[in-house]
């Protein structure tokens, strides 16, 4: 067994990436979802992918692509990663890559494990945590949210951790406001919308 498995949290579908709603109907902004989530879990090869969740309809979809499915219902976003990073130790892993499911220049996450202590890429905007390489069985906190990658880095202190940042511009760039879209490569564009009015 490999040493490392990528952790991936995907929340329902109806309810993400909702500050796209003045650009993206629900129903693309469900598809766009989807279609990150689905292409993070690709990146993830050769390491094994996890899927954190507490919706079925996630569930299910996550079982369809060959992840595993860890359930975790009512934790929100810390507990679920506390539990999947868990979970996981307790299987025999040594890190865990925690990688968010909307990272849409995501190529790889193998290269970010085996360095000890942890890993952290912040977002491009350096306030947010992407991705998280942590040891399995370190007890780290997570606290995820608003200026999560500064309180990531002083939870690795406080553990006595070697921490390295990587600036990864494959991977520092997520998906949350309607300017984050004019990135997106076609294949994970939402389908143009049909066309309406006479002749349609």
């Amino acid at each position: 067994m490999t040493d490392a498995a990528v952790l991936v949290p995907v929340k329902a579908f109806s309810q993400a990436k909702l500050r796209l709603e003045a650009v993206l109907s629900a129903a693309e902004r469900r598809d766009l979802a989807r279609r990150m989530a689905g292409h993070v879990l690709r990146a993830a090869a050769p390491l094994p992918a996890v899927v954190v969740c507490d919706d079925p309809e996630v569930a299910e979809w996550a079982e369809a692509t060959g992840a595993e499915v860890v359930w975790c219902p009512g934790t929100g976003l810390n507990g679920a990663v506390t539990r999947g990073v868990g979970v996981l130790a307790v299987r025999g892993f040594a890190e865990v890559v925690v990688a968010h499911g909307d990272l849409p220049g995501a190529r790889r996450f193998d290269h970010l494990t085996g360095a000890g202590g942890v890993t952290a890429v912040p977002d491009r905007r350096g306030d947010g945590t992407n991705v998280l390489c942590v040891p399995a069985g370190a007890g780290f906190g997570f606290s995820y949210g608003a200026g999560s990658f500064h309180r990531h880095r002083d939870e690795a202190l406080r553990l006595g951790l070697p921490l390295r940042v990587r600036h990864d511009p494959d991977l520092n760039w997520d998906v949350d406001l309607p300017e984050d879209l004019t990135r997106l490569p076609h294949h994970l564009r939402p389908p143009a919308a049909a066309p309406t009015g006479p002749g349609s």
